[in-house]
């Protein structure tokens, strides 16, 4: 009885870990693609809203290129959906799946299977990655195929669209994990983590300008890190004049990098209190 009490609480190889881990994002992909309402709230909404907002101001310039050409409604608003896919994918998507999850007692039943944790969480990550880049691909995709938005050729913008990509998926994917701790129940979940994420993307120049907003409101608003997702998605997208209206006339991507990593750390640490596997060798 004891040699088996100690072959269970022995942790896997780490190598075996990562195989599980990486075997879970293949689950955890197909089951997010089979539930119909978080298809359209997380991975089609962004793409839905910028629809609706270049079609409602197709005839508004927000701005000129360098060439003279005007900036379209869906040119201004596709960095918008794009950090707000990232905010969807990673914060909404993952604390209303892990709630859920608790309250149905799937977490439970896992932590009586011989999963790790850690192969459990590279599951949930890998599959918010998974999905933002199949999303970010369709948004872009749809602005340029359909709207005609010139996208960028300077490498550079690339270069930091992929670093904000990748740190805005990690940040809101553990926040969401955190955040996931919240509601009462699995039921109860979109009513609680909905409101909150819509009220960050109005406060956040998502759907309105964020030069549009009280001082007061921007000053609030650049505490969370949609804000700063939203401008650097600007910074890649949009016309180096646009930097006129930003908070000191400046796209501070050293403050993106900055806020974004305070909150990453903050998610880790509350992760780390408020996540419970009833497994404690994990």
């Amino acid at each position: 009885m004891t040699t088996t009490t100690a072959q269970t609480a022995t942790p896997l190889p780490f190598g075996r870990t990562i195989r599980l881990g990486f075997g879970r994002i293949r689950y955890e992909v197909k089951a997010y693609f089979r539930q119909g309402d978080g298809v359209f709230f997380t991975f089609l909404f962004p793409l839905v809203m910028l629809f609706i907002f270049s079609v409602a101001f197709s005839n508004a310039s927000f701005g000129r290129y360098p060439d003279g050409s005007k900036v379209t409604a869906a040119a201004f608003y596709l960095p918008a959906m794009l950090a707000a896919g990232i905010l969807l994918s990673g914060l909404q998507n993952m604390s209303t799946d892990i709630a859920a999850e608790k309250s149905d007692g799937t977490l439970k039943r896992l932590g009586g299977s011989p999963l790790p944790v850690m192969s459990y969480f590279i599951g949930k990550i890998g599959q918010v990655f998974v999905t933002g880049i199949l999303q970010a691909i369709v948004i872009i995709g749809a602005a340029r195929l359909i709207f005609g938005v010139p996208l960028p050729t300077d490498g550079g913008r690339w270069l930091t669209f992929i670093w904000v990509f990748v740190l805005g998926v990690t940040t809101c994917a553990v926040l969401g994990i955190a955040l996931s701790a919240v509601p009462r129940s699995g039921r109860s979940a979109t009513a609680v983590i909905i409101p909150i994420t819509l009220v960050l993307q109005f406060i956040s120049g998502v759907y309105i300008g964020f030069s549009n907003l009280p001082s007061w409101l921007q000053n609030f608003a650049s505490i969370f890190p949609l804000k700063w997702l939203a401008q650097g998605m600007r910074y890649v997208f949009l016309p180096n004049s646009f930097k006129a209206v930003e908070v000191g006339h400046s796209w501070d991507l050293g403050g993106i990098v900055i806020v974004t990593l305070i909150w990453l750390v903050a998610g880790l640490v509350l992760c780390r209190v408020t996540f419970r596997w009833i497994r404690k060798d994990s």
